[in-house]
């Protein structure tokens, strides 16, 4: 268990790389060059053409189609926003409300989209859960994912954990089905679960694994929705529409599964 702790600690990229980190760094690069180019003369128009494509230069660096969206239509969208004439530091200010609603922390471990309403259908059909079987939504969000849970197996016992505390907040209200509470995601233990489901980023999968597999009990199952862990053959791979995929990874057990190895 421990080997499976350091693998993934070693998989994770240093701090300074780590999602939002690089997505900030290429938009503040961007408002320098606007700013500077205005101070040095540079028309407006022109200042903002030259920093939008540094920003969609960035983002040809970053990985997966939604990060580069998000980096290379952020300064754009601000610019836009607040007029190209309008001093940097107010894009600060505008972003605020943002920051306090969803965290840096929260930021490096989840994507910023929701689960999909009928995403996780197949899965229950696929996995036919116990009625009471506990089932752990990491990173609820406002709620996406636990409802596509209870509509999978409306007899489980839904639990939902979130960092942002106004969205923590939110969806309790939404989910009145299920028990949410504010928190970090990796610091409670999951051994009193069935299945974990978790929709965030290529980055945190790994880590994902080593905690099922250090504390999932065998046969429970940790289920991610569009991101695999590299490196590890998931037990089920099932569709969930526009292209995505959800991958179920079945915690070792002495009894043979009589699921296929990997079903595409």
């Amino acid at each position: 268990m421990l080997s499976h702790r350091v693998d993934a600690d070693a998989e994770r990229p240093p701090p300074w790389l780590r999602w939002p980190l690089p997505a900030l760094l290429a938009w503040t690069l961007a408002w320098a060059l606007f700013v500077t180019a205005r101070q040095a003369g540079l028309a407006a128009g022109l200042a903002w053409a030259l920093a939008a494509l540094l920003a969609a230069a960035a983002a040809t660096r970053m990985a997966g189609r939604w990060r580069q969206l998000l980096v290379a239509a952020g300064f754009p969208l601000s610019g836009l926003a607040l007029g190209v004439s309008t001093p940097a530091w107010l894009w600060g200010l505008a972003a605020l409300p943002l920051m306090l609603a969803y965290p840096l922390r929260a930021w490096s471990d989840a994507p910023f989209f929701p689960t999909p309403r009928r995403a996780l259908q197949p899965l229950g059909e696929a996995l036919a859960l116990p009625a009471g079987a506990r089932v752990l939504d990491a990173g609820c969000g406002l709620g996406h994912g636990l409802r596509a849970l209870h509509a999978a197996w409306p007899a489980a016992r839904l639990d939902g954990v979130e960092w942002s505390a106004p969205l923590a907040w939110l969806c309790a209200r939404r989910c009145h089905f299920a028990q949410v509470r504010r928190g970090d995601m990796w610091a409670p233990s999951w051994q009193d679960y069935d299945l974990v489901y978790l929709f965030q980023r290529p980055e945190s999968m790994a880590r994902a694994l080593a905690k099922a597999r250090a504390e999932l009990r065998p046969g429970a199952w940790l289920v991610s929705l569009e991101f695999e862990v590299p490196g590890a053959a998931a037990t089920l791979r099932l569709p969930a529409g526009r292209g995505r995929s959800v991958w179920c990874y079945r915690m070792p057990d002495a009894r043979r599964s009589t699921l296929p190895a990997r079903c595409r």
